[in-house]
C-alpha cells in the first residue's frame, strides 16, 4: 500500500508597491541559502487549522514586514512543493503563493532577514536573487 504524503503548508506573498516592484527579503548569513532572497512567508501553525488562510498570511506579513496596509487577491496565484533538508531531516513543504499590493505604510523587516529590496521581477537576472527551487516558482508566477 502506498504511503500518503505528509506536507507542511507554507504561504508566500508577492507583495508589490505602486511601481509594481516586488518586495524581496535577504536571508541572513546563518541561513542555508545565505545571501539569497525570499518572499514574505510563513507556515500554518498547528492551532490554525480552522483559521482562514488569508488571516494566517496577514499574521505572517505583520511578523516579517510589520505594519503595512495592503490589498490581497483572495486566490492563490501559484502553487508548488519542495523537499527541504533541515540539518539531518527532510521535510516536504507545499507552497501556496498569493499576490498583494501595498496601500500604505513603511516596510520594516524583522530579525528573520538581514535586509530587503524592491525589484521588478521581469527586469532582473532572477538567478542573482533566488536559489534554484525558488527561482522556478518566481518564473512560474511571471508566466501566469
Amino acid at each position: 500500500m502506498k504511503q500518503v504524503a505528509n506536507y507542511s503548508i507554507s504561504l508566500k506573498v508577492f507583495l508589490q508597491n505602486d511601481r509594481w516592484e516586488t518586495l524581496i527579503l535577504k536571508t541572513p548569513e546563518t541561513s542555508t541559502y545565505k545571501w539569497k532572497y525570499d518572499l514574505p512567508w510563513g507556515r500554518i501553525d498547528q492551532d490554525e487549522f480552522y483559521t482562514n488562510l488569508l488571516e494566517i498570511l496577514d499574521r505572517e506579513i505583520k511578523e516579517e514586514v510589520w505594519e503595512i496596509k495592503y490589498e490581497i487577491k483572495n486566490k492563490p496565484v501559484a502553487v508548488s512543493r519542495h523537499k527541504a533538508v533541515h540539518k539531518s531531516r527532510v521535510e516536504d513543504i507545499f507552497y501556496c503563493f498569493y499576490e498583494a499590493k501595498i496601500v500604505s505604510g513603511q516596510v520594516n523587516i524583522s530579525n528573520e532577514h538581514s535586509d530587503f529590496d524592491w525589484i521588478k521581477l521581469d527586469e532582473v537576472e532572477l538567478q542573482d536573487y533566488f536559489i534554484s527551487w525558488m527561482l522556478d516558482w518566481v518564473k512560474m508566477y511571471l508566466s501566469k
